[in-house]
């Protein structure tokens, strides 16, 4: 069976705001935040990054605030995050931080490009638009928890985003399955931000 561009769109999404709200919750309970901050910042991460690109490309109101499934999902996700809190034993910078936030990072991407060609929006602003999907809630969080975003420094986050993004933007100028895409992808940024994390692979600094 087929699977069809809108609904690959609307899984990528709906699955990297169940990621994401999950890895800002924890990011947020890392940095001794209440029940209100944590949601907060679970809302932030799962919500923002598709919101600015929805709002780049035209597609208003946005989906976070059309769809109730996305609010909903960042909610009882960030909600179970924090009921959960005893059991998990989440280290600050560990593995399972970066395993979610890698997997937020391509279903977004993966997404924000989709939805972006799907509006009409060209290949290389439509590899932008993933990217700024994928990059655009962790970087509130960061703001959000005092830290230095990610893409501000020259850790492999942005261009792991590009890259998964610009994939699907060529699979799809070569009428490729929208499963196959999007899979491909999800795999190159998920791959690329793992690997960048395991062996330090990290773009030219200024010092």
């Amino acid at each position: 069976m087929r699977i069809g561009l809108g609904m690959v769109i609307l899984c990528a999404d709906l699955a990297g705001t169940v990621v994401f709200a999950a890895e800002g919750a924890m990011a947020a309970m890392m940095r001794g935040l209440d029940l209100f901050g944590i949601m907060v910042v679970a809302f932030v991460v799962a919500l923002g990054g598709g919101m600015i690109r929805d709002v780049l490309i035209g597609a208003v109101p946005p989906s976070a605030i059309r769809d109730w499934r996305y609010p909903v999902l960042a909610f009882l996700t960030g909600l179970g995050v924090f009921a959960c809190r005893r059991m998990l034993h989440v280290a600050p910078g560990g593995h399972v931080l970066a395993v979610l936030d890698a997997a937020g990072l391509s279903l977004f991407a993966v997404a924000g490009a989709e939805k972006a060609l799907s509006h009409g929006i060209g290949p290389l602003a439509a590899a932008l638009m993933g990217m700024l999907t994928g990059v655009g809630g962790g970087v509130m969080r960061d703001v959000l928890l005092a830290r230095v975003p990610l893409i501000l420094v020259s850790d492999i986050y942005a261009t792991a985003a590009l890259a998964g993004a610009s994939v699907v933007v060529a699979g799809r100028r070569l009428a490729l399955p929208a499963a196959a895409v999007a899979g491909a992808g999800a795999m190159t940024c998920f791959c690329l931000r793992l690997a960048a994390l395991r062996y330090g692979w990290r773009l030219p600094g200024g010092m």
